[in-house]
């Protein structure tokens, strides 16, 4: 029961909670008629057994609760009587709209009234379903603020009115940023999950976060970085079969069976990047990872990479994007090319702005084992798994640490 359960929760939350803000207008009342018709599966399906069907029972569920809370609210008369309108039909969408609630709901989250922290924050929750304490950790922020910021969000959206609908095509272009920022990283937490009692990967994050930006996508044809996150997400889930081994550690993509890789996932991605690239427009950063990715997965072994050209994407990337962290995959580059003391040296300029970050100090464990340095390696080892979240890297860093000391 408790594994239906959960793969009900991946698959049903984000349907549940869109439905309910659409028909309610209210993400407050969404949310927690969702999580009560989830706490109430959770006591009667241990009884009576799972139904038949647990995503309608959940929904039928959930819409009862809502509509319960709002009867014992009496301020919300008029919003009670127009639910019980729509209880059993739903008004008619304007011809040529997406028949989407998901996406409503996304570029609702995503308004640009809220602060960008707030939109990916309260996206990931209401439409990705991800706990407070995923979110956090995502966003390397204590629990309290993230609880507190995606209050706030909400708050500001029922207070400023914004409308529960996709945009106009005129608004389009300029809400999409904000969008692909949120599903970007919905896709990470589901590609690896942060939590340390969360499965190491979750498909159905992955294949959500997929399906929704081919749905942007059909927005937005014309758009190069919606094409860019689609072919980066397609080449990155491609890999996701070799991604954590059966003992439960992850496994680096230099080590990964190249052989399980999705194959037509892979050719997608890379007819999405020949297409941007033949296009002649300047990349933008989704643009330049996809091409990044598309040299990983075109290698057959990971000793045909091409690194030089990994490195001059990277190039690219920095100049749109000079955040640490892609100067700490930049680095992972130049060991392959310059050596690893070369790459040693430009972390070192890294340290004050990502000590906190795990992969950080995980790639300077594996770049000073490789210059056998091992007492530093084993602290940095040692520093990487105190702060990683996820068992399969925490597994992986800790072989990689014991095989230290056992030499």
């Amino acid at each position: 029961m408790t594994e239906t359960l959960v793969r009900a929760h991946q698959e049903q939350w984000a349907r549940m909670v869109a439905t309910l803000a659409r028909r309610f207008g209210d993400l407050d009342l969404a949310e927690e008629a969702a999580a009560e018709a989830f706490a109430t599966a959770v006591e009667r399906w241990a009884v009576d057994g799972v139904p038949p069907n647990p995503g309608g029972w959940l929904t039928t569920t959930a819409n009862r609760k809502a509509i319960d809370r709002i009867r014992r609210e009496s301020k919300r008369d008029s919003l009670y009587r127009e639910a019980l309108m729509l209880s059993d039909v739903d008004p008619p969408e304007p011809l040529g709209a997406i028949d989407d609630d998901r996406l409503r709901l996304i570029f609702t989250c995503c308004h640009p009234a809220l602060a960008m922290e707030a939109r990916v924050a309260l996206t990931l929750r209401m439409v990705g379903g991800l706990t407070v304490p995923e979110i956090a950790r995502s966003f390397l922020v204590q629990e309290s603020t993230m609880g507190q910021r995606i209050t706030r969000a909400k708050a500001k959206i029922a207070a400023a009115r914004i409308p529960y609908r996709v945009p106009s095509p005129h608004d389009l272009p300029a809400r999409t940023t904000g969008v692909l920022a949120v599903l970007f990283l919905v896709f990470n937490e589901g590609y690896l999950a942060t939590g340390p009692d969360t499965d190491p990967v979750r498909p159905g994050l992955t294949a959500e976060a997929i399906r929704l930006t081919r749905l942007v996508r059909t927005l937005l044809p014309e758009d190069g970085e919606v094409a860019g996150l689609l072919a980066l997400m397609l080449l990155t889930e491609a890999r996701r079969p070799a991604r954590v081994a059966a003992d439960g550690a992850l496994v680096p993509l230099a080590s990964q069976d190249r052989d399980a890789w999705d194959g037509a996932l892979i050719d997608e991605g890379h007819r999405l990047v020949r297409e941007r690239l033949a296009s002649g427009a300047a990349p933008g950063r989704y643009q330049l990872l996809a091409a990044i990715n598309a040299v990983h997965t075109d290698a057959r072994d990971a000793r045909d990479t091409s690194w030089p050209q990994v490195i001059a994407l990277y190039d690219q990337l920095v100049r749109l994007d000079r955040s640490p962290i892609v100067a700490l995959n930049r680095a992972v580059a130049v060991a392959e090319v310059d050596g690893p003391d070369v790459a040693l040296a430009s972390l070192d300029a890294l340290g004050d702005a990502l000590d906190g970050y795990h992969a950080f100090h995980a790639t300077r464990a594996e770049l000073l084992r490789r210059v056998d340095r091992r007492v530093e390696s084993r602290a940095a080892y040692d520093r990487a798994i105190a702060l990683a979240g996820n068992t399969a890297e925490t597994a992986f860093l800790a072989r990689r640490r014991d095989e230290l000391r056992a030499t």
